[in-house]
């Protein structure tokens, strides 16, 4: 079967592999532009194209493959059976969905109907799911709404951040997408349930700032949610830190103080009072231009100590 496969970050790299390694052949790729990246601000290829220049494979890079007039030439040339979407970042029109006989197939990093959109796995971590999974589904002009042809249940682990989870799914969802790719023409497509649906919308960076406020066990999801980028955060001193590793404690503090007060400093970390007179153990800092370090390094450079409270 001719595949055309549309991907552009890491998590979309295992599927192109598993299917550069199956019978299928993959007659072209397409993924998005090069962009400066680094401290040079440097023109950088995805890690897609640079597995599939190393590959040998035909590369295509639209900026804009709905406003592109040449890409319906460009994708009739490869003679795609099936279409393959694996984190592309663009916006798919109808004539490219449409375009293979088996149309354009996406693996999702959830259990649609559930965490539509386009940030699936930190939200789920956010809201403190145990169970997540991968949905192959086909491609219509709406977003994440089209017949789900399978789907695969994942535990979240405890701890699990979520770039740590997202690589697991991607292993999952390219084993998923072969095995599904083997089954066309005998599965049957079923409708998702529009009343189940909810929606994970793009991340931005504020959504990383801790409220002390929340219980220490939603910091402690905060900051394994958005681990990575944009990293959870909070001001002391009016400065930005970077929360890397933390944890919520059993128990109450003891403690006075309101939400964002530090408890106390120990070897292990940082104490600080949440809401419900919960303990937040921060283990793991980076402070505002500087390096990532251990709380309790931090604060002895700091003069953190019992009662500075986080702005």
């Amino acid at each position: 079967m001719n595949v055309v496969f549309f991907g552009s970050p890491a998590a979309s790299l295992p599927t192109l592999k598993r299917l550069v390694a199956s019978p299928h052949r993959v007659t072209l790729v397409v993924t998005q532009p090069d962009r400066p990246a680094g401290r040079g601000r440097a023109e950088t290829a995805c890690p897609v194209k640079s597995f599939a220049l190393e590959r040998g494979l035909p590369v295509y890079q639209p900026e804009r493959i709905r406003k592109d007039p040449a890409a319906l030439d460009r994708l009739r040339e490869a003679r795609p059976d099936v279409h393959v979407v694996v984190a592309f970042g663009q916006i798919m029109p109808g004539p490219v969905i449409y375009l293979p006989p088996f149309r354009s197939l996406n693996v999702h990093f959830s259990l649609l109907p559930k965490y539509r959109g386009a940030a699936p796995v930190p939200w789920a971590i956010l809201n403190g799911d145990a169970v997540t999974g991968i949905t192959v589904f086909e491609l219509d002009e709406k977003m994440d709404e089209g017949p789900i042809l399978a789907r695969r249940e994942v535990d979240i682990a405890p701890d699990e951040k979520s770039f740590e989870l997202e690589a697991r799914l991607a292993e999952v969802g390219a084993n998923l997408l072969v095995e599904t790719l083997e089954g066309l023409g005998r599965i049957r497509p079923e409708p998702q349930d529009a009343a189940a649906a909810s929606y994970a919308p793009k991340i931005k960076k504020d959504d990383g700032r801790i409220n002390w406020r929340e219980p220490a066990e939603a910091v402690g999801r905060r900051v394994r949610a958005f681990a990575g980028w944009p990293s959870a955060f909070a001001y002391l001193g009016g400065k930005r830190i970077i929360i890397h590793a933390g944890r919520a404690l059993p128990g109450t503090s003891g403690a006075s103080g309101a939400p964002g007060t530090v408890a106390r400093v120990a070897a292990e970390g940082i104490e600080v009072r949440c809401g419900d007179d919960s303990v937040f153990l921060v283990k793991s800092v980076q402070p505002e231009n500087g390096r990532a370090m251990t709380a309790e390094a931090f604060a002895r450079g700091h003069r953190v100590g019992a009662g500075v409270v986080f702005d």
